[in-house]
């Protein structure tokens, strides 16, 4: 016996659904409407990262430039309290000009020529013989501490002049060299010289033994491993002595320049002290302390550059 089912139409069945949930069907539509216009705009994921990643970047260099500032404001902070109160503790503060009288001289000699040729005469000079100093310094090191006849044939001379202070080599340097530019740019080379080859043959005689030997076994020659294996081993040690050399190049150019220069910020130091102007005096150090940072940092940022994997290496500071 056939049995039939009578589902009945499609208007029964429409007909038999609940009055509220006809009324949740057909507002709906306008409910997701209202939730697209009403609702705030979510960035999207990329958007989020991007702005996660600048943020955090913004915070790394806020902190990393906290420290500094907190360092400069503290010497600031003593300079100011002790020309203030005019301590005389020791220290005695009592002509040291104070770090306003500073700063009206500064403003007053910034925007003349005769401070900017001083300033331009000290980099120029400074430049050469570092330069000079650096070519000479790192191909002398790498041939000492690669060859054993080099070593025995140039480092007795060098560790007999080495002891001997650049600013002795002043008197020196006027006899032996026409003109007091090039003096004083030896002089200055006489500074920079003796950390960046000491350095430099301390790193090719620390060098691991292995990288020499499988590059050999490579098939290099010694011109290839002085290139590819020697010279990237030792540029940490170079940039070392580029650093220290830096440091040194000035004090030997500021003192031949207080000596015997005519122009460079040590001889608009040594000229505000002979015309008893505090405020110069002071205001020739800080700009010497300023050029000296800026040499360095410009070393620190090559350095930083030409070594890219030193950030991944491990290393005792975090």
């Amino acid at each position: 016996m056939a049995h039939s089912i009578d589902l009945g139409s499609g208007d029964d069945i429409r007909s038999s659904a609940s009055p509220a949930q006809s009324s949740r069907v057909q507002s709906d539509p306008q409910q997701c409407g209202q939730s697209h216009t009403d609702s705030p705009a979510v960035a999207p994921p990329g958007h989020r990262r991007a702005a996660t990643v600048a943020v955090a970047c913004v915070r790394a260099v806020v902190v990393r430039l906290a420290l500094p500032a907190v360092s400069i404001g503290m010497l600031l902070l003593v300079w100011y309290l002790g020309t203030r109160y005019r301590v005389e503790f020791y220290v005695r503060f009592k002509n040291v000009p104070t770090p306003m009288d500073v700063l009206r001289e500064a403003a007053n000699v910034t925007g003349t020529s005769a401070y900017a040729v001083n300033v331009l005469n000290s980099l120029r000079r400074i430049l050469v013989g570092f330069l000079i100093a650096l070519v000479s310094g790192v191909g002398l090191g790498l041939l000492i501490g690669r060859y054993g006849a080099m070593r025995r044939l140039f480092m007795p001379a060098l560790e007999v002049l080495r002891p001997i202070p650049a600013i002795a080599w002043v008197p020196m340097s006027i006899m032996l060299w026409p003109t007091t530019e090039s003096s004083i740019a030896f002089i200055t080379f006489i500074g920079a010289f003796y950390p960046i080859l000491l350095n430099t043959v301390d790193g090719v005689e620390s060098l691991d033994g292995v990288l020499l030997r499988a590059g050999r076994c490579l098939g290099a020659s010694e011109a290839r491993l002085f290139w590819y294996v020697i010279l990237p081993g030792v540029m940490p040690n170079i940039f070392t002595g580029l650093a220290v050399g830096m440091g040194v190049a000035w004090v030997s150019l500021i003192a031949a320049e207080m000596i015997s220069g005519q122009y460079g910020v040590g001889y608009y130091t040594w000229e505000a002290y002979s015309l008893v102007n505090y405020p110069a005096i002071v205001l020739g150090m800080i700009t010497i302390g300023a050029l000296g940072l800026l040499c360095s940092g410009a070393i620190r940022l090559a350095g930083r550059a030409l070594m890219p994997w030193l950030a991944y290496a491990k290393g005792a500071r975090k």
